[in-house]
């Protein structure tokens, strides 16, 4: 017989030793669903059915699975709050989902110039305008970083 310490998880489940439904369904009565973390009754921070952050964590792939999700979420967020946005070159849109990504659509929308530049395609403004901030004080590497990639935009508008 083969060990299973040897044998990968996904093998475990091909081979049918458990019934994955009825277990998934099992777990979800006795361990609930939480979408947001937790304390669980050992004090460890837990998340969605049971998943003990402090000692499990998450994996690579469920880190990157999150962030498609975010990236998405953000995408959506910055469509509905600017009509300028689908419109706007794609490094603008990969900056100002990285802005609202970091700080949120309701921070990331009290950047009114910023805002205003980037809807009448003054990047050059906008990413001076990013700069002229206390969140530049705060990330300043990421801020600069973004304010180039926006005003970098501003020769390829001008084409």
């Amino acid at each position: 017989m083969q060990s299973l310490h040897f044998t990968s998880r996904h093998t475990l489940l091909e081979k049918k030793m458990i019934n994955k439904d009825r277990l998934t369904e099992q777990l979800m009565v006795h361990e609930g669903l939480k979408l947001q973390p937790y304390k669980c009754t050992a004090g460890k921070l837990t998340i969605g059915v049971g998943r003990n952050l402090d000692d499990v964590g998450i994996t690579d792939i469920e880190a990157k699975f999150m962030l498609e999700n975010d990236v998405a979420r953000c995408l959506g967020e910055c469509a509905k709050e600017f009509d300028w946005f689908i419109d706007a070159p794609e490094l603008i849109k990969e900056a100002v989902i990285n802005l609202v990504f970091n700080m949120g659509i309701s921070r990331f929308r009290k950047f009114k110039k910023t805002i205003e530049h980037l809807s009448k395609q003054e990047y050059t403004l906008a990413g001076a305008e990013l700069l002229n901030s206390r969140y530049a004080e705060q990330v300043p590497r990421r801020s600069e970083e973004i304010a180039n990639q926006i005003a970098d935009c501003q020769s390829t508008s001008d084409s």
